[in-house]
């Protein structure tokens, strides 16, 4: 599934590791190492950056406003 990725590195320094992830989330991505100088406070060693699975994550677009049926005009 990962396809012989294993980690990464982002730009502010911090070292990231791609693991299998379970049902409905294919890919878990941890943070192996922060980096002395990133600011970043979401950027916390042996916890998950992003979690795909829909059931635990609020979502990240507003809905579409529902339209009511249109009537032909003629």
């Amino acid at each position: 599934m990962l396809k012989g990725f294993t980690h990464a590195h982002l730009a502010c320094g911090c070292r990231i590791g791609f693991r299998e992830g379970v049902e409905g989330s294919p890919v878990t991505v941890v943070v192996d190492d922060k980096a002395p100088g990133c600011v970043s406070q979401l950027h916390v060693r042996d916890l998950p950056l992003f979690d795909y699975r829909e059931a635990l994550r609020a979502p990240t677009r507003l809905l579409p406003a529902e339209e009511g049926e249109f009537e032909e005009e003629g």
